[in-house]
């Protein structure tokens, strides 16, 4: 019997196939207790296991490259984290075996963090993969990941941690459904980078039956169990209709009548410029520079390293634009020679540019390695600060740009509401605004963008959301200069054309959506955009406005 069930959908595409789910991890060690003479070895065991998971993660992201490496580079360090160990050392000093103080040590460390609130509490999957890897070599047991299967397959999970993610073999895994994660979540931006269609935040995902056949709306969010031949011959004329407007849309960025959207690429560093280079982006609109940083959490990376890595995406895009991100450090981004270790809520303490300010060598030698890495080169660099709080942040940001002697534009990251409201205010010292709409909907409605319970809040269509962006965009009209969207939003190909309508001057998201997001807008002229995002925004629920752009584009 064919039912449907909505969750939040984040990779564009149609999967359809049978229900394959994630290797479940190993289950609570049992509680044995070992003799003092045997400590020793037990802290030798778990000290070399921790070791092999965090390079076993590193090479994982040395292989996915671009954004999939930093976020598992970032797993790397949460496996190594000093505090964890030393409390996994004091557990097997009082009679735990290795792998039961593992167990426990980062049990009380989840309780901590979500008693306190604090942002990394929204990490559950990634800190729970990390132990499950540790435990699962302990135990010599397989670890925990994507089921092997010669046949094509829909992937089901409680969620997916960025090790299996990063990794997917798109010829094997179809699409991919999760009851967590959200629509800015790890799993959720990779998904995106992979192209595979995949439904996150979905009730009751975990009791699909295995070989259950399912057809996955990447689009809608729509899962269909068990759908009749008339659905699944509906949904692939569908997809294949998409794909043809696809491959017959290509050139810049504009809507039915002309008006221009330059188009760009979110990039993590130079492993995703192809993939860019292939979907037609007119340049990159956040260049994500952590990657350089994660490598080495103890040091940054030289100014040398620096020009290197810069330049090769510089040179992907002659005469193109480049809007370059500088260190956006701290909250889930912890850096050891950087990152307060102390904070008690690291998303609402020092980071981004805060911690820049607090380390201004650091930010020095990042803006003199960008200027010397754009030397001889035609390319439109332009340069943002994250975390952008009001205007003495906007003036610090300039001035140090200004001191490194950098000829490029600068601009300001609009992820905390008070940069919106200030917007004006924060123009008469930068020269471009740039929306990173993921952040700035975690701080407007204080929703944790890793926490699925909270994911309708993080929906881009809340009108809250859409009042922020048109205020900014207002504000960067009246002050003659640009303002961008660089977050999530703007994958979305509907909402790209009410991001237009509310007066954002170009969208930047991942490869994979550039080609569905420049059909969609070529479809509407700039007036029917306009309709759309007034529309959306006269909405009170996510639902509701996109419900009502949808029928101001349909004519209905």
């Amino acid at each position: 019997m064919e039912t449907t069930l909505r969750g939040v959908g984040v990779s564009h595409g149609v999967a359809i196939g049978e229900v394959r789910h994630m290797g479940t991890a190993v289950l609570e060690p049992p509680a044995k207790q070992i003799p003092p003479q045997d400590a020793e070895r037990e802290q030798g065991r778990a000290r070399q296991a921790v070791d092999a998971v965090a390079a076993d993660l590193t090479a994982r992201g040395n292989l996915a490259g671009g954004e999939a490496q930093a976020v598992l580079e970032a797993q790397a360090m949460m496996a190594q984290d000093p505090e964890l160990m030393a409390d996994v050392d004091r557990r097997i000093a009082v009679g735990s075996t290795a792998e039961r103080a593992v167990y426990d040590a980062f049990a009380a460390y989840r309780e901590l963090l979500a008693g306190a609130g604090e942002y990394l509490a929204g990490r559950v999957a990634d800190l729970d993969d990390v132990r499950n890897r540790i435990v699962a070599r302990l135990l010599g047991v397989p670890m925990p990941g994507v089921p092997d299967s010669d046949r094509p397959y829909v992937l089901v999970a409680r969620d997916l941690a960025p090790a299996d993610t990063a990794l997917l073999d798109p010829s094997l895994v179809l699409g991919f459904v999760t009851e967590e994660g959200g629509p800015t979540s790890h799993s959720a931006i990779l998904a995106r980078a992979l192209g595979v269609p995949a439904v996150v935040a979905l009730p009751g995902a975990g009791e699909l039956a295995e070989g259950t056949v399912v057809a996955v709306d990447g689009s809608t969010g729509d899962v269909f169990v068990n759908p009749s031949d008339e659905k699944k011959a509906r949904l692939e004329a569908s997809a294949a209709e998409r794909r043809a407007a696809l491959s017959a849309s290509t050139g810049p960025g504009a809507t039915a009548d002309g008006h221009k959207v330059p188009l760009l690429a979110n990039v993590g560093g130079p492993a995703d410029v192809p993939a860019a280079v292939e979907a037609g982006a007119e340049g990159v609109g956040l260049f994500r520079t952590e990657f350089l940083f994660l490598d080495d959490s103890k040091n940054a990376p030289s100014e040398e390293k620096q020009v290197e890595a810069y330049r090769q995406v510089l040179e992907a895009f002659p005469e193109g634009r480049v809007v370059v991100r500088v260190l956006d450090a701290g909250a889930d981004k912890p850096l050891d020679f950087l990152t307060p270790a102390d904070e008690p809520n690291p998303a609402l303490g020092v980071r981004g540019l805060r911690t820049l300010l607090d380390h201004p060598e650091v930010l020095r030698t990042q803006l003199t390695a960008l200027a010397r890495a754009a030397e001889g080169l035609p390319v439109y660099l332009e340069v943002m600060a994250p975390m952008v709080a009001d205007r003495r942040d906007a003036k610090a940001f300039a001035d140090a740009c200004r001191e490194a002697g950098l000829r490029a534009k600068f601009g300001a990251m609009v992820e905390i509401p008070s940069a919106a409201l200030r917007a004006r205010s924060i123009l008469q010292e930068v020269e471009f605004l740039s929306l990173g709409t993921n952040d700035l909907a975690q701080y407007t409605f204080a929703a944790d963008r890793q926490v699925g319970a909270v994911s309708r809040l993080q929906d881009p269509w809340q009108p809250a959301l859409l009042d922020l962006v048109a205020l900014s965009a207002e504000s960067a009209r009246a002050e003659g200069k640009s303002c961008g969207v660089c977050g999530e939003a703007a994958s979305d190909p509907l909402l790209a054309c009410v991001l237009t309508g509310l007066g954002v001057t170009s969208l930047s998201m991942g490869a994979a959506s550039i080609p569905y997001v420049r059909a969609t807008l070529a479809k509407y002229t700039l007036a029917q955009c306009e309709r759309a995002a007034a529309a959306a925004r006269a909405a009170d629920s996510a639902e509701e406005a996109r419900g009502a752009a949808q029928a101001v584009l349909s004519g209905e």
